[in-house]
């Protein structure tokens, strides 16, 4: 055999030792379903580790759904049909309270404020939190976190709701730009990017932000089954890793990079919309740099829900909330 035919032949086996070493790499993946609550801006960090490979460098391959609703993706954890539920905990304790043996348990968090912003429909007023006296506010579905934050800020502010202002709370989460677009009511409360759109239109103007205003508190957390934790601790240990990651890479890049790095999954969404959203979502400190459930923030959640009605009385921070996953994960990226 000539030089020249060795090294065609050299040159095809390494180029088969390469792709059947991607083959390999691919195979050694481990498949985590994940559900979501809505496709949101606000959870930037988790597609960011998507997008830079952060589960991949774990060893998982993520196949990601939408539930379009925390009941609907707490139903698909509960039934088997996906591995983690990424959701407001409030589920959590409702399905709790409601007697369930294998209960969920949330092991990370995402983001640590509610994630609505207020806006006006005058551009040019001057607002005040007594000037919503009167008025109609386009809120959000009764039971819901954003809706009782939303009322928790109002009697904050010494408003009584459904008292001194009449709220909108009737309408579907999609539904309710739109209706606030074709004339309904004063004010609206909503998350990111929709008020954006509706201030780049002219149409209204951000005033204030429910999630600084509410403070702290546990908001959207990644569950699990308590069997499927104990089950399978490292598992989980390497999700939360690559969600860290996605915190971290978040806490140290701007907007502009972040709206960047999550464009593939908004491409509806104009480019300066999205970099105005990642910009007002770091100016409230929504994301925190850490995976790590605070308990002080659970109680919080608590106090909320029992204020709008929602819930008689507290559930302890260690029954439905396990920090040893991600604190551990915590230590390590130190």
């Amino acid at each position: 055999m000539s030089k020249k035919a060795w090294a065609v032949l050299l040159i095809a086996v390494g180029i088969v030792a390469v792709l059947l070493g991607a083959t390999a790499s691919a195979q050694e993946l481990e498949t985590v379903r994940l559900s979501e609550v809505v496709r949101s801006v606000f959870y930037a960090p988790q597609y960011v580790a998507i997008n830079k490979g952060f589960f991949e460098e774990e060893g998982i391959e993520i196949e990601l759904s939408t539930a379009w609703g925390a009941d609907k993706g707490a139903a698909a954890l509960i039934s088997g049909s996906v591995d983690v539920g990424f959701f407001g905990s409030e589920a959590t304790v409702y399905i709790y309270k409601q007697g369930a043996t294998d209960h969920l348990v949330g092991f990370a968090q995402l983001t640590a404020r509610d994630g609505s912003f207020f806006l006006t429909r005058d551009v040019d007023e001057e607002f005040a939190w007594d000037n919503v006296r009167g008025k109609t506010i386009v809120g959000a579905r009764i039971g819901g976190v954003p809706q009782m934050a939303l009322e928790w800020v109002l009697k904050k502010h010494g408003i009584e709701p459904f008292v001194d202002v009449e709220i909108i709370t009737s309408l579907a989460f999609e539904a309710a730009v739109g209706a606030f677009e074709s004339g309904l009511g004063d004010y609206i409360a909503q998350f990111e990017p929709a008020l954006s759109e509706i201030e780049a239109r002219g149409r209204g103007k951000i005033v204030a932000s429910i999630g600084a205003e509410a403070g702290p508190m546990t908001y959207t957390v990644y569950h699990a089954k308590k069997s499927a934790l104990e089950e399978n601790p490292d598992l989980f240990a390497r999700f939360t890793r690559a969600i860290h990651k996605g915190q971290l890479w978040v806490a140290s890049h701007s907007a502009e990079e972040v709206a960047e790095m999550i464009a593939p999954f908004f491409p509806l969404i104009e480019h300066e919309i999205l970099v105005r959203s990642m910009g007002l979502y770091q100016s409230i400190n929504a994301w925190p740099t850490t995976p790590v459930i605070s308990e002080e923030h659970f109680i919080h959640l608590q106090e909320v829900m029992i204020e709008a009605g929602e819930l008689d009385d507290f559930v302890p921070f260690s029954i439905l909330m396990d920090t040893t996953i991600a604190q551990s994960v915590a230590e390590e990226a130190k």
